[in-house]
């Protein structure tokens, strides 16, 4: 896993894992900032952290030097979550088709950073979070599982914020089970769930 902050998510996945009817364990955690939060939860947890620290010069040798710290660990599927630096197309390619991300917006509303903020500002009725495979693009690979929430007259960013967070702690483990199980994968540029190319992503409230 990737992070770069508190690693909510990333627990929600350690957790996840180690539930009997998942089929994933967290190897690993690595981070972009030493100070992240997430760091010292996940060797709380028990799983092996460590901070990769950017060159701010040299995006090149800090991908390498990530793409290593991955490749010791030879993983099926790298999840990010929170991490907030963007990753260059020929590290996606080095790994295509094995990078998920989870997104605080219903995807393809609100790529990019205050998602929360944007559905506020927009009058959104609803809300919610989004699992996509990543490519090139930012936030805009194929989508695998949504889960929305009706936008509350009272809500501000952070109470949106925290009641789109507990969606995305049920529907990463999700989507991270099934590929790991083999029912989901990425080909053709789309999602595959269970042989069926995905049109529109899983509806969460909907299984």
């Amino acid at each position: 896993m990737l992070i770069s902050g508190r690693g909510s998510n990333m627990r929600a996945l350690v957790q996840g894992g180690r539930e009997a009817r998942r089929a994933f364990e967290v190897a690993a955690v690595l981070s972009d900032r030493p100070a992240a939060p997430g760091l010292a939860l996940a060797r709380e947890l028990g799983v092996p952290a460590r901070a990769i620290i950017p060159d701010a010069n040299d995006r090149t040798a800090y991908e390498e030097a990530l793409a290593t710290a991955i490749d010791e660990h030879t993983p099926t599927l790298i999840a990010l979550a929170g991490f907030m630096r963007i990753l260059s197309a020929s590290f996606v390619g080095r790994y295509a088709g094995r990078i998920m991300n989870i997104h605080p917006s219903l995807l393809p509303k609100y790529p990019g950073l205050h998602t929360h903020r944007h559905a506020l500002e927009a009058h959104d009725a609803e809300h919610g979070a989004t699992v996509h495979f990543v490519t090139e693009e930012l936030d805009g690979g194929p989508p695998i599982i949504q889960a929305r929430l009706e936008v509350r007259p009272e809500d501000d960013e952070q109470s949106l914020a925290a009641r789109v967070l507990a969606l995305e702690h049920r529907i990463y483990p999700l989507a991270v089970g099934w590929y790991c199980q083999g029912r989901l994968r990425y080909a053709e540029g789309r999602a595959w769930l269970d042989g069926r190319a995905l049109s529109t992503p899983v509806q969460y409230d909907a299984i």
